[in-house]
């Protein structure tokens, strides 16, 4: 069993591709003392992102990182890592974004990269995981947070949430009651990294 981190406050690297509104949570946890930690830097891969104004509304360094000027996925992932280590980035926290990972980037935070998937893990991986729960016509769903790793949310699990799925369900209102479960566990889960709480064991975290 070995510890994911040594206690100390987190340095948060964010990717995010969308609204950001994971990003937000975590930062008003962060300004509030819920979560030792400071964002260092938001990255994104999209150039209207709006997570990169909320961010720069903040106080904090976002920038726009265009997969499209480089000329493979490893020289564009190169970059975003060149950006967070020179921010002195230790923990990079996906907040919506909606790309793979590689083997070289996850290397350089290894068991340091974390995610949050709208469904309970493993079920209902990838896209649109809230329109696949309604159609496979589960009774329960949720979100969780888990360490990436090469694969598509397949990491080891951290934390889970559950919610009900009712019957009048749309992917809108599952969405937004998985949503606000997101916004709590989600910092909640690096908040045990801070503490130094998260230990690895085969693919079981174990949180003491």
């Amino acid at each position: 069993m070995i510890r994911i981190k040594e206690p100390g406050r987190l340095k948060l690297g964010i990717l995010a591709s969308g609204r950001g509104s994971n990003f937000l949570a975590i930062y008003e946890a962060v300004k509030e003392g819920r979560l030792d930690a400071e964002i260092k830097v938001l990255l994104s891969d999209k150039k209207e992102a709006p997570a990169l104004l909320k961010a720069r509304e903040r106080g904090i360094d976002a920038f726009f990182v265009d997969p499209l000027s480089y000329p493979c996925r490893e020289k564009f992932e190169e970059e975003m890592t060149r950006i967070l280590r020179a921010y002195g980035v230790d923990v990079v926290v996906l907040a919506g974004y909606m790309r793979l990972l590689g083997r070289d980037f996850l290397k350089e935070f290894p068991l340091r990269v974390f995610n949050i998937h709208p469904a309970l893990l493993p079920s209902f991986t990838g896209l649109d995981a809230q329109k696949q729960a309604l159609e496979y016509g589960v009774r329960y769903s949720g979100c969780t947070v888990h360490i990436v790793d090469e694969g598509m949310d397949t990491g080891p699990i951290v934390l889970q949430e559950v919610v009900p799925v009712y019957q009048e369900d749309t992917v809108e209102t599952l969405s937004l009651r998985i949503l606000e479960k997101e916004h709590q566990i989600y910092w909640q889960a690096l908040q045990l990294l801070a503490e130094g709480r998260l230990y690895l064991e085969g693919r079981r975290v174990i949180i003491r």
